[in-house]
């Protein structure tokens, strides 16, 4: 009798130790980060998708999302405009934050005399009512990056006082 219950117990004590032994190597599998190589993305230029971002409101002008989604949520994206493009006074829900990568971006704040920025330059773009022209100077195409936490729009200022 004896020995029934030593096998038992050690039945049980193997049984244990195996499902202990899973359930613990299941949860290592689920924490473990993942490598940095497996989160590396590399986008050549050749590789970068165009599409137009509004060839009604904003003709000519091209977006390619690096990622996100600029038309639901947060996204980075390079976006250009032609030489010469001009938008009139609007806003945008969401800040944006923009570096210039070539031409010469302009921008004019309700009131204020307007800024031109070249490759290298920075812009922090408030959202809210932040009233401001956006437009690349007629000398070459302005290619920008952008980096948003809400999705793009541009809400023309005489549509919002209607």
């Amino acid at each position: 009798m004896r020995t029934k219950h030593v096998l038992a117990f050690a039945c049980s004590f193997v049984m244990a130790a195996a499902v202990l032994a899973q359930a613990g190597a299941e949860k290592k599998m689920k924490s473990a980060p993942k490598s940095d190589a497996s989160r590396l993305v590399v986008t050549s230029a050749a590789d970068v998708k165009w599409a137009d971002l509004d060839p009604k409101g904003a003709p000519g002008v091209k977006i390619a999302d690096m990622w996100g989604d600029h038309t639901k949520g947060a996204y980075g994206a390079f976006i250009k405009f032609p030489a010469g493009f001009a938008a009139p006074l609007h806003t945008h829900t969401s800040d944006d934050k923009i570096v210039v990568l070539s031409g010469t971006f302009v921008q004019g704040p309700e009131g204020k005399p307007e800024f031109r920025v070249g490759p290298g330059s920075y812009v922090m773009q408030p959202g809210g009512n932040y009233k401001h022209t956006t437009s690349c100077d007629k000398a070459s195409d302005c290619v920008t990056f952008v980096q948003s936490t809400g999705k793009f729009d541009l809400k023309p200022v005489e549509a919002a006082k209607k």
